[in-house]
């Protein structure tokens, strides 16, 4: 199974990275893709670690990155600088997807 996690505040990350591991365990892929507040959760070493992760995709709106002055130039290369584009295509691909 795909679990897509759409990131739209940076609140949860608790959460984020909890709902990750236990989908990973259990053998599913996660794809993360983050927009608005949520892109500030960029800059958290946690949330952008899952992106190493085998069977983690994530990527993130650009678009609303700079608008909310979001540093992206050292994120890990695996986190992919996209638009709502990703967005879509996650809720594509994806079997379940969950807002946070």
């Amino acid at each position: 199974m795909k679990l897509g996690i759409l990131v739209n505040t940076d609140r949860h990350l608790d959460h984020i990275v909890g709902i990750t591991n236990v989908a990973l365990a259990r053998g599913h892929e996660v794809i993360i893709f983050a927009m608005g507040s949520g892109t500030r959760l960029l800059g958290t070493p946690e949330f952008s670690a899952l992106c190493g992760a085998p069977g983690v995709s994530m990527s993130f709106c650009d678009y609303i990155a700079k608008r909310l002055h979001v540093p992206t130039e050292s994120l890990l290369p695996e986190i992919v600088c996209g638009s709502q584009y990703h967005n879509a295509a996650m809720n594509h691909d994806a079997d379940r997807v969950i807002v946070l």
